[in-house]
């Protein structure tokens, strides 16, 4: 059965007025219109039940109330990146504080920067909130187009018209490299997939925890691993070979050391009895493996908050770009045992 739709001509003619003065009410320009008449059109709107085309009345106004949540889709992501528990949780977290503040949200994975700025222009967006881009991109975005948007770890010494929320992952290595330092570990693996932006900062913190307890610092403890997991696999082979070496590991991430974990547990190894394992983050998955992983944690809830509080600062132009670096902070839990217990043999 077709279902007759109410249209602003039929609104028009029931309340005698023209459909420009219709069409001005449902996309705000009620400026030029007596407030008897914007309430008698509005009034009919509820009563017959009209649905306006939304993609019209938003793109009809100076800013559409959308801000677009943009991914990068890194290499290192395997082209799921919307279901890295980073990810996914900062998503989570941003769409309820945007919509907080009455603004629609899109999702797009996208790396060219030509396109996203052309994008951001057909549907007028209001803002941009970029996940997982280097600080070259930001700044070729900001040459390209004139919208607000704010970055989620730019990296960047400062920034100029966009904002940038990190934490402090110097801070955060330290943390980590001070605590096991504690537990009695001078023999620490690093586990990362790269040495820049983020992992860099949680090694150099790491190395510092070091050097502040005298203990030496070798290069070859930072153990690269491959984006690909086939062939992350085939480092941990390697790596297994080496535990003797080593007393503990930590992840640049929670999703490695955990990934680390598990391989060794498949070889037999009592995690923390023969080997310590920590990692970074704090996803919602550290706490649920078995031993639950000791981790340096990072408030998405806060960085979502933080983040919108300064794309609207953006957008309602108070202010030319600025930079939070958020706090983070130890989780003790099973996954780090005090040295005097390691006993791995990978004979």
């Amino acid at each position: 059965m077709n279902e007759y739709r109410v249209t602003i001509k039929d609104i028009a003619e029931q309340l005698g007025v023209s459909t420009a003065t219709v069409s001005n009410v449902i996309h705000g320009k009620t400026k030029k219109i007596s407030d008897r008449t914007v309430a008698k059109v509005q009034e009919k709107l509820e009563e017959t039940g009209y649905l306006p085309n939304m993609a019209a009345v938003l793109l009809a106004q100076n800013t559409s109330q959308i801000v677009c949540i943009v991914l990068s889709n890194d290499v290192r992501y395997e082209n799921k990146m919307i279901e890295d528990p980073f990810v996914s949780g900062m998503i989570n977290y941003l769409t309820k504080e945007l919509a907080k503040n009455n603004y629609f949200v899109m999702l797009k994975e996208e790396r060219d920067i030509p396109q996203i700025a052309r994008y951001a222009s057909m549907w007028n967006m209001a803002g941009l909130v970029l996940i997982g881009f280097c600080a070259a991109d930001y700044e070729k975005l900001r040459n390209n187009m004139h919208i607000p948007f704010v970055v989620v770890d730019s990296y960047q010494k400062s920034v100029h018209k966009y904002s940038d929320v990190g934490i402090d992952n110097i801070q955060g290595g330290f943390l980590a490299g001070s605590y096991l330092v504690k537990m009695g570990h001078e023999k620490i693996m690093f586990l990362s997939d790269n040495d820049e932006d983020c992992d860099h900062d949680r090694y150099v913190g790491l190395t510092n925890a070091l050097k502040k307890a005298n203990i030496p610092v070798n290069w070859k403890d930072f153990k690269m691993l491959s984006p690909y997991k086939e062939e992350r696999m085939k480092i941990y082979e390697k790596l297994y070979f080496e535990l003797d070496e080593y007393t503990a590991a930590f992840g640049a991430s929670d999703m490695y050391a955990i990934e680390f974990m598990c391989f060794l547990q498949g070889k037999g190894v009592n995690i923390p009895k023969d080997f310590s394992i920590m990692g970074f983050d704090d996803i919602p998955l550290a706490a649920m493996v078995q031993p639950p992983l000791t981790t340096v944690a990072q408030d998405l809830e806060l960085r979502s908050k933080v983040a919108v509080e300064l794309l609207l600062e953006l957008i309602h132009k108070k202010g030319q770009g600025r930079m939070e670096l958020l706090p983070v902070t130890l989780v003790e839990r099973g996954s780090v045992a005090a040295v005097h217990m390691v006993t791995v043999s990978c004979e």
